[in-house]
């Protein structure tokens, strides 16, 4: 078994890769035999194989963007074979590592599957309820109306779901602007979705979990500053752009009718997804891990009112496909040998937003609870609003593509939603420089099982005793 030393991101840039050739003296660090074992593993040019199939697997659905899900499924079997073989997972080795880790995970992958497909229908019930064909008579008929739907969103998502804010902001943008959206509005009602989630507890899976590792919502509330000054970078030119695209409607020849029993059944769903949310994140929180009680609490709202209106099951074929492409990209997110962030400060925090363009927030997430040190509004926005760069970066993002499948292109989303990107630094930069870096520990008693409990169920090969890092760390199997 060799050993491998931790390097000052001052001196070697982002990362410290285990059978790096870069020799100790440069990393600063004596050898850590009496802290810390990385085995090595395959790598090339000092970077683990891992994260190479991954980064050939987002190439592949760059360039492949007609075939997503195939080209995701084969990264999958790739990477999974590739595990087993070679490195092993941070659970355990061979397939019985792979069981171990399937074990852990499955509770996030049912929850997403179950929300990406519950919510795909309760935006046709919104759809066909007419209240987006209403709106226009509200709505400014100018760039000024496709803001303000942009405004809805962004508000909708601080306490629904940032999926089910997309999706019926997508619908209604589908009937605003006759079905000819542009990708770039599209790329701007994503950022809405995630951008007002960012600040909320109640918002976004990764406040959610801060929230119930005990840090108070007020703070992360400081993160509604970047927020809303994302909000005006992106979604002024946003709504310029749709205008000139596809002018929003201004008025309808009929007077339509709103289905109110249809906006019951979508009230229904929200009304129990989030009343769920809050039970189990607060009262049981112990179980969190171990069923998919969000998403199931979708789905027994679903079916407990089919008997009122007929859902539009025909849409699930596509949600399904959708749902399978995100799915597989979190579990290979999942399976990446990240065992430590760089140091916390502004800047790894910047950093933390574009890598979550391409990387699963939620695992991010857990490690920079783990770390600590953190000011944890600048963390919750930029894991929040970073995924909103790249179509396939957040579940918000791959939900749309279920209504809009021509966005499913990330030169495309990039070329048309680019102040994205730009609205994400200048909203961070807005935060950093009124509110500062200040770092806070957590303010309250964190929820579910005691300190004691969760060493328990710990596997050996995930124990790493703490140790002052400043730079990504990595397990791998022994050679």
């Amino acid at each position: 078994m060799n050993f491998v030393t931790i390097g000052e991101i001052s001196d070697l840039g982002w990362f410290c890769w285990p059978g790096s050739p870069i020799p100790a003296t440069r990393c600063g660090v004596a050898v850590l035999s009496d802290t810390m074992t990385i085995p090595r593993g395959p790598t090339l040019f000092g970077i683990p194989l891992d994260f190479i199939l991954f980064g050939l697997t987002l190439l592949g659905v760059a360039v492949f963007h007609h075939h997503t899900m195939r080209v995701a499924l084969a990264g999958l079997a790739t990477i999974t074979l590739y595990k087993i073989v070679f490195t092993g997972f941070t659970s355990g080795d061979g397939v019985m590592g792979l069981v171990s880790h399937l074990d852990h995970e499955w509770v996030i992958l049912a929850n997403l599957l179950c929300l990406l497909m519950g919510f795909a229908l309760l935006s046709r019930h919104f759809e066909k309820s007419h209240v987006p064909v209403a709106l226009p008579k509200y709505l400014p008929h100018d760039w000024k109306g496709g803001f303000i739907l942009l405004v809805m969103v962004w508000i909708l998502s601080s306490f629904l779901d940032n999926i089910a804010a997309a999706l019926i902001g997508g619908g209604m943008a589908h009937q605003l602007f006759r079905a000819k959206v542009h990708i770039g509005y599209l790329a701007a009602i994503v950022a809405a979705s995630n951008a007002g989630g960012a600040w909320s507890v109640l918002g976004d899976t990764t406040t959610t979990m801060m929230w119930i590792d005990g840090v108070s919502p007020m703070q992360v509330f400081h993160a509604s500053i970047a927020a809303t000054t994302a909000l005006f970078v992106f979604g002024i030119p946003a709504a310029i752009k749709q205008q000139r695209y596809s002018p929003i409607l201004a008025h309808v020849h009929e007077h339509p009718r709103v289905d109110w029993v249809r906006i019951a059944i979508v009230t229904l769903i929200l009304v129990l997804a989030l009343a769920t949310n809050v039970t189990v994140n607060v009262k049981f929180t112990g179980y969190a891990d171990h069923f998919p009680f969000l998403g199931v609490a979708v789905w027994v709202a679903i079916l407990v009112s089919a008997g009122m209106r007929r859902p539009d099951w025909e849409v699930l074929p596509r949600a399904l496909r959708s749902s399978i492409f995100l799915l597989s990209l979190v579990l290979i997110a999942s399976m990446m040998p990240v065992e430590r962030l760089p140091l916390a400060s502004w800047q790894t925090t910047l950093s933390l937003g574009f890598l979550s363009a391409v990387f699963d927030n939620i695992p991010l997430t857990a490690l920079a609870l783990e770390q600590g040190g953190y000011d944890w509004g600048m963390l919750a926005y930029a894991v929040g609003f970073g995924g909103s760069m790249i179509w396939f970066g957040s579940s918000a993002g791959v939900a749309i593509t279920t209504i809009f499948p021509e966005a499913r292109s990330v030169l495309a989303w990039i070329k048309g939603g680019w102040f994205v990107a730009i609205a994400y630094v200048a909203g961070f930069s807005v935060m950093l420089m009124v509110i500062g870096w200040h770092p806070e520990p957590k303010r309250r008693p964190k929820h579910g099982p005691s300190e004691t409990s969760n060493a328990q169920h710990r596997t050996p090969n995930a124990e790493v005793p703490a140790f002052d890092v400043r730079c990504w760390t990595f397990h791998q199997k022994p050679s």
